[in-house]
């Protein structure tokens, strides 16, 4: 038999204590049909199912063999080997000691949330979403127009500065504003590694000067190993571009 994909539902399974709702994956079979539906013995003892000792031991969902099956009503998910996901995703490392079960629910948890990951750099795209309004809590008077002048650089640096400027428009995270025909960056800042590799940030100094900073407490750190006790996976995950979209 050939897979095809997989049908992602909710069953509803009548019960005297109250309905069950189990989000189950099916996978779908070329050529193939299915009448029953089996539950496995763990869900019975968690949910309390009662199984009467009758000649017919099983439990079915309601079916209607009137009804035909309808695109619109289901939808198959293709879904490409595990291990090709990770060539896609230009940057990630699993544990070395994980084990093969903890690997494929990792795969998996990838696999599901694979809209939030950038596959590559031109998969980025902007933060879309309502519009917002942003306002700054001002201190003292602040000037209508500020504007710091534009920090000398020599040609090699203006040219990784176009570099990164021209890839931030060609990903949408940031957009030209005003009638200027090039994108200008009053106070770029250049921050250059020693693999030779650089990043494109901003100084806000100058704005700094006449806005009073949020205040927020700093979660403890007893705290929060508290809640990493009984963690089952510890992962960290880097927000691409953060800089220029938080």
């Amino acid at each position: 038999m050939t897979s095809i994909g997989t049908i992602i539902k909710e069953i509803i399974i009548p019960h005297k204590k109250g309905n069950i709702r189990l989000n189950t994956e099916f996978f779908v079979l070329e050529d193939a049909h299915i009448q029953w539906f089996l539950l496995g013995t763990d869900y019975q003892r968690m949910y309390s199912i009662n199984i009467y000792n009758s000649k017919n031991r099983h439990i079915t969902i309601v079916k209607n063999r009137g009804k035909k099956f309808s695109p619109e009503i289901y939808q198959i998910y293709t879904h490409e080997p595990l291990e090709e996901l990770l060539n896609e995703i230009i940057e990630h490392q699993l544990s070395t000691t994980l084990t093969s079960k903890q690997k494929i629910n990792s795969l998996k948890m990838l696999r599901n949330n694979r809209p939030v990951l950038a596959i590559g750099e031109e998969t980025l795209e902007k933060i879309t979403g309502p519009d917002i309004e942003l306002y700054l809590n001002v201190e003292r008077l602040y000037p209508l127009m500020l504007r710091s002048p534009q920090y000398p650089e020599s040609l090699g640096t203006r040219k990784y500065i176009e570099k990164h400027i021209n890839k931030l428009l060609k990903m949408d995270v940031i957009r030209k504003i005003g009638h200027n025909g090039r994108v200008e960056i009053t106070t770029p800042v250049l921050i250059t590694w020693h693999d030779g590799k650089s990043r494109l940030c901003a100084d806000f100094r100058a704005v700094n000067n006449y806005t009073k900073a949020d205040r927020y407490p700093i979660p403890r750190i007893l705290h929060a190993l508290d809640k990493l006790e009984k963690a089952k996976y510890i992962t960290k995950m880097n927000c691409m571009r953060g800089f220029h979209q938080n």
